[in-house]
């Protein structure tokens, strides 16, 4: 129980040097001089000293809202599947749980970004919705699938059974899950080619022109919530498609878990750097290769058996 409670707040800790370490990957590759892997840590607490302004068009939801944005991706950290060790809080937790909960958070996002009473928030409200709208099946699928393929509907424990019983005889049904949550990954978290986390242009933006009109205490809970989302979406990649390292000691075990995060950072920076932004009418073509792959993946497993 000590461990997992540790490992919380590792995650915690991790999530905003994970998000630094993305950016630095990024300009780095593309020649630019490339930013502290700090510098996630000190945009908060930069963020913290500045001034909270608040349009008077805003209704009381604008001041709860960042809250609820953020409760429950902290939630969900308590019914992760275990980094280390072999220990988890919650094993019951299934994949419509997750989903909702993350649903959950999206949707709060969008209601801040209506309240906004600007049009911009509207845009991105929407957008967001419709990504989200494709996102859900495809991840309930390709949840569902994998705990299949660990023997249990408990995300914690079909992590725990695929560490111990790598499904060899299922790699095809595996690989087209693992191929389907990875695309949801860079969709959910706003990545390139669904979306541009760096850019201000109303044209292309979703994730930002929801949150325009924060700033200070609110805009770093909003920021907060983001870098968690990543890693709760890297966590949940590394635990159960890459699923090795449990059976180390604990030290041991946290290190390799910290390792797959940022090799699945560096996978993220070199998709981004080396694909360009769809249209947002070409987005469900993209999502709609995920929600097959997650298809495939229960069929092959059901039918095949392979």
């Amino acid at each position: 129980m000590i461990v997992y409670g540790l490992t919380i707040i590792l995650l915690i800790f991790l999530s905003p040097l994970v998000t630094s370490f993305i950016k630095m990957i990024k300009m780095y590759l593309l020649y630019k001089k490339p930013i502290p892997i700090f510098q996630g840590y000190r945009d908060f607490s930069k963020l913290l000293s500045k001034e909270m302004i608040i349009s008077k068009e805003t209704s009381s939801i604008t001041r709860i809202a960042p809250y609820l944005v953020l409760s429950p991706l902290l939630l969900i950290l308590f019914f992760l599947p275990p980094i280390a060790g072999g220990e988890y809080y919650v094993s019951f937790i299934d994949a419509f749980t997750i989903t909702g909960l993350i649903s959950l958070s999206t949707f709060f996002l969008m209601i801040l970004g209506l309240d906004s009473a600007s049009s911009f928030g509207g845009l991105g409200s929407s957008r967001e919705a419709f990504i989200s709208a494709l996102v859900e099946p495809a991840m309930i699928l390709a949840l569902f699938s994998v705990s299949m393929m660990g023997n249990n509907l408990g995300l914690g424990q079909a992590s725990v059974n695929l560490n111990n019983d790598f499904p060899y005889a299922h790699m095809a049904s595996y690989l087209f899950a693992a191929i389907s949550f990875f695309i949801l990954l860079i969709a959910e978290n706003g990545r390139i080619p669904v979306d541009n986390p760096e850019t201000h242009l109303e044209l292309t933006m979703v994730h930002e022109a929801m949150i325009l009109d924060l700033s200070g205490f609110y805009l770093m809970l909003i920021e907060s919530a983001g870098s968690i989302k990543f890693m709760i979406f890297a966590s949940i990649f590394a635990s159960l498609f890459m699923p090795f390292g449990l059976h180390l000691p604990i030290f041991l075990g946290i290190i390799v878990f910290v390792l797959k995060i940022f090799f699945i950072a560096i996978l993220v920076s070199l998709l981004e750097v080396n694909t360009a932004k769809l249209r947002l009418f070409k987005v469900p073509n993209l999502l709609g290769i995920a929600i097959v792959f997650a298809f495939l993946s229960l069929i092959t497993f059901y039918v095949l058996g392979a």
